[in-house]
């Protein structure tokens, strides 16, 4: 049921509380669609880093190489992994904008220019926007080279506020925009007062402002579409069958239906057997209760359990034995 329910779609993210084991369903989720002979990229929003750990090695804020398949069915299927560093992209960015600043800015201007990067660095809201860069890279590269993007992503508030900014930052953009449109009217105007060259400094910085303004927004309108494209995109809530868990999860269902994220699936994760003592039995019992409490409140969205497992999942090959049992 868990792949039926997102078969089809080209993004998914996984989330829900953090400790749920979002990052161990969505790799399990990239190498069950690999073993059908998909390419799969996962990505990690979260600044923890679990990926890594998880698969038993490094992986970097590029996409690399996890594993990949040539047998049967599988022939073909890979799936590559990065997580996003927020901290390199913000200071790639910056580095980038310092080198425009020292193009087109006269040399009074520059350290007052540089005194505003230093603050930028430390401002509210500069990692989520880095983040967000990277995850609009991730989608565009998913959709251009493979046939699924995984998202693991940062406990619910951080993904949440994540999910809300590429609105927001269009519409910040699109006033940018009308002001740059103002402002370029009233120096046309004056260059033709003054008879001065269209092609002056000034007139070459706010030419290339306005290049790099429409790319942003242009570049955020096409993530937001693509989050909130039900056809291509689905929100899949991983959480425990415990009452904070599920308390968290049934926000979260209604934080998404506001900003229009479709949710594709519930993924009640480490079910406890009946059948392995009366501790387990009876804690069961109680996750039974919670996980009716969530099939109660969101009847229309398909729910998978998955087992609790003996031992750690962690490497390729517990990971691939657990995604061979997802299907």
């Amino acid at each position: 049921m868990l792949l039926n329910s997102i078969d089809g779609l080209r993004v998914v993210f996984v989330g829900g509380k953090g400790g749920v084991g979002k990052t161990t369903v969505a790799s399990s989720l990239a190498i069950a669609h690999a073993l059908k002979g998909h390419r799969v990229l996962v990505v990690s929003t979260d600044p923890a880093h679990n990926l890594g750990h998880l698969w038993d090695r490094e992986v970097g804020d590029a996409p690399e190489r996890l594993i990949a398949f040539t047998d049967g069915d599988a022939s073909g299927g890979i799936v590559d992994g990065m997580e996003i560093d927020p901290k390199a992209t913000l200071e790639r960015h910056l580095a980038s904008v310092e080198r425009t600043m020292r193009r087109m800015l006269p040399e009074r201007m520059r350290p007052h220019a540089q005194r505003h990067l230093a603050l930028a660095r430390e401002a509210p809201g500069s990692f989520e926007s880095a983040v967000l860069e990277r995850v609009a890279d991730a989608v565009a590269l998913g959709l251009e080279e493979y046939d699924l993007v995984v998202f693991d992503t940062a406990p619910t508030g951080h993904t949440l506020r994540l999910l809300t900014l590429p609105a927001q930052l269009t519409t910040w953009t699109e006033s940018l925009l009308k002001n740059r449109d103002r402002s370029e009217r009233y120096s046309a105007a004056m260059r033709s007062i003054a008879g001065t060259s269209s092609a002056d400094p000034a007139a070459e910085a706010d030419a290339e402002l306005r290049r790099t303004l429409i790319r942003r927004r242009d570049r955020f309108e096409n993530l937001r579409k693509v989050v909130t494209d039900r056809l291509r995109t689905g929100f899949l809530v991983v959480f425990t069958p415990e009452r904070m868990p599920v308390a968290e999860t049934l926000e979260l269902a209604e934080s998404l239906k506001d900003i229009k994220v479709p949710l594709a699936a519930l993924v009640a994760n480490r079910r406890s057997p009946s059948d392995a003592g009366q501790l387990l039995k009876d804690r069961r019992d109680v996750e039974d209760s919670q996980i009716e409490r969530v099939r109660q409140m969101l009847p229309d969205i398909p729910l998978s359990e998955l087992p609790l497992v003996p031992g750690e999942l962690v490497g390729r090959q517990a990971l691939t034995n657990f995604a061979r049992s997802l299907s």
